[in-house]
Parts: structure tokens; sequence; C-alpha cells
């Protein structure tokens, strides 16, 4: 008997043109593609998938491989909060169990079973995420902003003198993998060519895999080194957590960590910088007070998330989900970018959203992204520190000329142009943390009304003999709080 063909819907999947035919826009069973000329603009593509099947929806990636895309806020805040109905383990996607996704297939790099926290369930999971949520608890994040400020002013120092730059080629790219860097404890590592492989090996190009093998080549260095000599870094607070993670564990979590920080606050970045260069309101807010720089973050968060989807989750059992339903071993795609837009919970897009972290940009539940904070503190203190050294830059060119590389999962920018008045270098040398304390202020000193009492109040003075008084050494004048100079003025001196 031949086996049943899989399908979301219940059709025949056999039933339309072939798979990748360039002559019909839609896939087999009459499904929308999430690739190809059709997928060129996703968001417009997601709002139709709405439109037609409502908050979850068929559709087919690369191949003609069927899946569905959560497009509910509601719904997808359920299924990440699910882990007995959702997980996060392919190795129970009913396509790849019969043999419908090829080793070779474009999102195989996403969708393979690793061994890592964010694959892992039940107690191997709580073992390796606490080892993981353990090693950030450590992050000083005081320390961790020194680092963010010196090396945006070491990024600026490169072409404040210019006049002009690409803010995504010369900042955006480079920010993130310098403090990533620093936060594992491979400060030496960081250099141009290491921006370089990552970019590559995130890309997918013909040299992805000798990029990632640079990448990972560091991290194998970095893990040995830590082996021998712990010290206080995010890579030995990993390896000496009583999880007692192998080689290969922490090369693996150093690797997820390290990629996707460094591609979601790259695009948080740009998004961002984007935004207060195009948008004259949303810049006068933040020039007139009425934003702060972590809300402007917040609310690109809400429109531009830096993933716009996550590879995947997979039902455990038969379910319903938002009004379809869902067999076992079906594939879901954690909608970010259209559960941001849900209608039902943002019915004015235009609305400000301060204030609201509701959004989907971090996912939730079990796998909620733990280092979240890392990403929000690059962006603001970044921002801030690009924008104080550089307050006049304005971007160079229209924003219809702005270029974008997209994909299922994130929307890239290409460059932010950008022109300025030139600026002298700032001295960058001195070591974050190495300051001298500054001396402390005379405890006469005071601000705003002092309240009295015997701490302030000076002990009471004996009456002076009429006689005149003998000489005595002349004391260098004391700082006099304003309580002691009304207590002066009621006595009469």
């Amino acid at each position: 008997m031949t086996p049943e063909p899989h399908s979301l819907t219940g059709t025949d999947p056999t039933f339309g043109p072939p798979p990748g035919c360039p002559a019909h826009g839609r896939g087999a069973g009459g499904l929308h593609r999430l690739y190809g000329p059709e997928a060129e603009d996703l968001d417009a593509l997601y709002e139709r998938l709405r439109d037609e099947h409502g908050p979850v929806a068929p559709v087919l990636l690369h191949d003609d491989v069927p899946m569905w895309v959560v497009l509910g806020h509601t719904e997808n805040l359920h299924m990440v909060r699910s882990p007995s109905q959702f997980c996060r383990d392919s190795r129970i996607w009913t396509p790849l169990a019969e043999g419908m996704v090829k080793p070779d297939h474009p999102l195989m790099p996403h969708i393979a079973w690793q061994p890592i926290c964010s694959h892992a369930e039940g107690d191997e999971h709580l073992r390796l995420r606490a080892a993981v949520t353990g090693a950030m608890s450590t992050i000083d994040f005081r320390g961790l902003r020194r680092h963010i400020n010196r090396h945006t002013q070491r990024l600026v120092n490169r072409f404040c003198e210019e006049g002009s730059a690409d803010l995504v080629g010369q900042f955006t790219e480079h920010l993130p993998m310098g403090v990533m860097c620093e936060i594992l404890g491979m400060g030496d590592e960081y250099s141009d060519r290491l921006v370089q492989a990552a970019r590559d090996a995130l890309k997918g190009t013909e040299t992805a895999i000798a990029s990632h093998t640079y990448v990972m080549d560091a991290l194998s260095r970095l893990t040995a080194r830590r082996r021998a000599q712990p010290d206080e870094d995010f890579t030995s607070h990993l390896i000496t957590h009583p999880a007692g993670l192998t080689d290969d564990e922490v090369r693996e979590h150093l690797r997820v960590v390290l990629f996707a920080a460094y591609e979601a606050t790259v695009n948080l970045l740009s998004n961002v910088l984007r935004v207060i260069l195009t948008d004259p309101r949303f810049r006068a807010q933040l020039s007139g007070g009425q934003m702060t720089v972590p809300e402007a973050v917040e609310q690109s968060l809400w429109d531009e998330p830096p993933f716009s989807s996550v590879f995947a989750y997979f039902a455990k059992q038969d379910t319903e989900l938002g009004g379809q339903h869902i067999r076992k071993g079906d594939g879901l795609l954690l909608g970010i970018a259209p559960g941001n837009v849900d209608p039902r919970v943002r019915p004015d897009l235009a609305a400000n959203m301060q204030g609201n972290r509701s959004h989907l940009a971090f996912g939730g539940g079990p796998h909620e992204c733990p280092g979240q904070d890392i990403g929000r503190a690059i962006a603001d203190t970044g921002v801030d520190a690009l924008l104080m050294r550089l307050p006049d830059v304005q971007l160079d060119c229209d924003e219809d000329e702005l270029e974008w590389r997209q994909s299922i999962s994130s929307r890239h920018l290409v460059q932010l142009p950008v022109t300025f008045e030139p600026k002298a270098q700032q001295d960058v040398k001195a070591k974050p943390g190495h300051a001298p304390v500054p001396p402390q202020r005379s405890t006469d000193w005071q601000i705003g009304t002092p309240q009295p009492g015997p701490a302030v109040a000076p002990a009471p003075q004996p009456v002076a003999p009429p006689q005149p008084p003998a000489p005595a050494p002349q004391e260098p004048a004391r700082p006099m709080g304003a309580w002691r100079r009304l207590l002066r003025w009621w006595r009469g001196y």
C-alpha cells in the first residue's frame, strides 16, 4: 500500500504544478510558498495568509516542504509556553522522517537537531540551560556598558575625521562582535577577519563552511585555554558550572551564543539607527526627551524584530492551534514579525509601544532568549554613544534607496550611508574600570534643603570673655553649609 502523502490541509500535494515551477505563484495543494517570487515581500504575504487562514496558516518551504506559520500573537505565545505539546526537536518532524527534507536543503542549518539547550527537553534541557543562564548571571553589566562605550569610541575614531560613513559596514556589524569577544573572554581574537567570517557564515555563501570553521577554531582555542586556566568570563563560568559540560558542549553553546547574539544585535542596532535617521518625529522625541534610547530600542523590537521568524517548533501530539488541526510531527514557524503586528494586539500600528515588552522578539517559554539583556545593553549604550559623538549625523541617501537582504528568518540592512561634520578622534586607550576613584566630597558639602539634626548643627560654643582674645594660628577656611550659615546669622555673627 502506498503511504498517504503528508499534507497540512488534507489536500493531495500532487495536485498542482511541480515543485519550484516558475510559472505558478503557489505550490502543491494551492499553498503559498515562503520562497521564490511570491515571497519577495514577506510582510505582505503574511497578511494575505492571515486573511485567508487566520492566525495559523499552512505554507511551503523550499522544495515545497509543508510547514505551518503561526501569525497570531496569542497563538505564538501558547506554542512556546506549552512544552507538553510542542518542542524544538526536529527529529520528530514528519517530512524529515519521510525523506522530503534533503541533507542539502537550504534551511537544514536552522532545522537540524543539535545537542544544545535550545533543542533539548526535560532534564537535559534543564542541565544545559542552567549552565548557560548561570554563566550569564555572572556578567557585570556596569563593566559591560564600559566595554560597549569603549568599542563604540574606537569604531567611531576610524571614520569620524572623514565626515561620512556606512554605519552598517563600519559600525553595527563590528560593535556586537567586539563586545561579545570581551564577554566570552576572547578579546584578543576580535578582528575584522572574525567579523567577516561571521557575516559570511550567516549569509550561507560558497565560502560559508570555511568561514564557519575559522570561527569554530577560535572557539576551540578559547575552550582549551579556559579549561586549563579559568578566568572571570562567560566561557570560564560555563566550563566550571556544576552541570559539567563537555568540551564539545561548551563549544556548541559558545557558537550558538556568539552567532545568535551577533546577528540579532547587528540587526537591532541597524534598525534603531535607521528609524532615528529616517523618521523626524522619532528623532525629535529622542532629542526632546519624550523618548529615551532604551524606549526607542523597545519600539524597534516591536516594529522590526531582529529575527522575523524562528525555525522551528514541532507538534508532539495531535492538537489544535488557532482553529487549525495540527497533527503529531507537524512543523511550525514561530512567526515573530507577523505576531508583533497582529491586529488583535496592535489595531493601530502607528501607536507608540513605549514601556510595553510583550513583543515576541526574544521568544518566550522555556527557550526564551537568555541573552536578551546583552542585546539591549549593546543597542542602548552603542546608539547613545554614537549620537553623542555625531549629534549632526544625517542619512546620505533617500530612504527608498536603502537595500535589504531578506530571508524567512531575518531582514538585514545592507548599508546605511551617513554624513556629518568631521570630528576629532578621542582617546580610548584607558582600560574600563581602571580609572582612579575621585576623592570624597567634604562632609560639610550639601545640596538642597538640609534637615536639622545633631549631625548637622554645631555644638553650642561658650561665650568668650570680654578681654581681647589671644592670637590663634589661622586655619584654612572650611566650606560652610546652608544650615551653618543660618545658625551664624541667627546668632548675630
